[in-house]
C-alpha cells in the first residue's frame, strides 16, 4: 500500500484526507502529515488515526507527497525537502500559480507531479477538482485521481488552463456565496425567516445547478423557460441587466486568473 505525505494540515489537507480514509483507499497508518502548528497537527492525528511528523522532510519520504501550503510558502518547504524527494515519488500541489517547471526547477529534477485546483466542498464529499499530470505512469496518475474522485466530480486539462481554472472551480464558492447571501438577506428584509429562506434558496441553488446538468438543456435556453413573456422573472432579470451581471461575473472571473498568473512561478 502506498503512503501519503502532506505538507500542511489546513482545511483542504483534512478534505482530502477525509475522503481518503472514508473511502478506505488507505489506511490512517500510511499517511504523514506535518504542519507548524504541532498542537492543530496533534489534534488531527488524534482525531483521524494517521502520522504527525516531527518535519517536512518526513513527511515527503512518503510515496505521494501533497504540498498543502500557501503560494507563498512553497520556497521555503521545497528547499526543506528537495533532498527527500527522488526521482521514483510523486508531487501533488494543490497551490494557485506553482507551476510543475517551478517545483521541478526548485528540488532539482523533474519528478512525477499532479497540479490540483480542489475546492472546499471537497470537505463535504461534493468537490469540484481539475487536475493535470506531469511525467507519472498511467497507475500513479489514476491513484491521485481517484484521490479527489473520491470526495467529488474531477476534470482533467493541460496545465496551461491551470489558472484560469481557478475561476471556474477553485475561487467560485465565494462568488456563489455572495448571490446566496443577497438572496437571503432579501428575504429576511422582507419578513421571511432566516431558517425559511436559507431552505429555499439552497434548494434553489442545487436543483438549478441539477437542472443545468440533467435537462440537456443550455444555461440559456433554462432562463428563457423560467422566463414567462411579462412577468416577474424579467423584470429581475432587467435588473440584473442594468447592472451588468452577466459581464461582471465574466470581469470577476477574469481578475482572479489574473491574480493567479502574477502569483505564478
Amino acid at each position: 500500500m502506498k503512503t501519503i505525505g502532506f505538507i500542511g494540515a489546513g482545511n483542504m489537507a483534512t478534505a482530502i484526507i477525509g475522503g481518503l480514509l472514508k473511502s478506505k483507499v488507505i489506511d490512517g497508518s500510511h499517511i504523514l502529515v506535518y504542519d507548524v502548528l504541532t498542537d492543530k497537527l496533534q489534534k488531527m492525528a488524534d482525531d483521524m488515526g494517521i502520522t504527525a511528523c516531527e518535519t517536512a522532510s518526513q513527511a515527503a519520504s512518503a510515496d505521494i507527497t501533497v504540498l498543502a501550503v500557501k503560494p507563498q510558502n512553497y520556497a521555503e518547504v521545497l528547499e526543506s525537502i528537495k533532498d527527500a524527494i527522488s526521482a521514483d515519488k510523486v508531487i501533488v500541489t494543490i497551490a494557485a500559480g506553482i507551476s510543475t517547471e517551478y517545483i521541478a526547477s526548485a528540488i532539482g529534477h523533474d519528478c512525477s507531479m499532479v497540479r490540483v485546483m480542489p475546492n472546499t466542498p471537497l470537505l463535504l464529499g461534493m468537490g469540484a477538482t481539475a487536475l493535470c499530470r506531469h511525467n507519472i505512469s498511467d497507475e500513479d496518475f489514476e491513484f491521485v485521481y481517484n484521490m479527489f474522485a473520491n470526495s467529488g466530480v474531477v476534470a482533467v486539462l493541460d496545465e496551461a488552463q491551470m489558472n484560469s481554472v481557478i475561476a471556474v472551480n477553485g475561487s467560485s464558492p465565494a462568488y456563489i456565496y455572495l448571490f446566496a447571501k443577497a438572496m437571503i438577506d432579501y428575504a429576511v428584509k422582507e419578513g421571511i425567516s432566516e431558517d425559511a429562506a436559507v431552505k429555499l434558496v439552497c434548494a434553489s441553488l442545487k436543483g438549478s445547478a441539477e437542472m443545468i446538468e440533467r435537462s440537456g438543456d443550455t444555461p440559456e435556453t433554462l432562463i428563457k423557460k423560467v422566463s414567462s413573456p411579462g412577468g416577474t422573472t424579467l423584470k429581475a432579470l432587467e435588473k440584473l441587466n442594468e447592472h451588468n451581471f452577466y459581464e461582471s461575473i465574466m470581469e470577476a472571473m477574469d481578475a482572479c486568473t489574473k491574480r493567479a498568473e502574477e502569483l505564478s512561478k
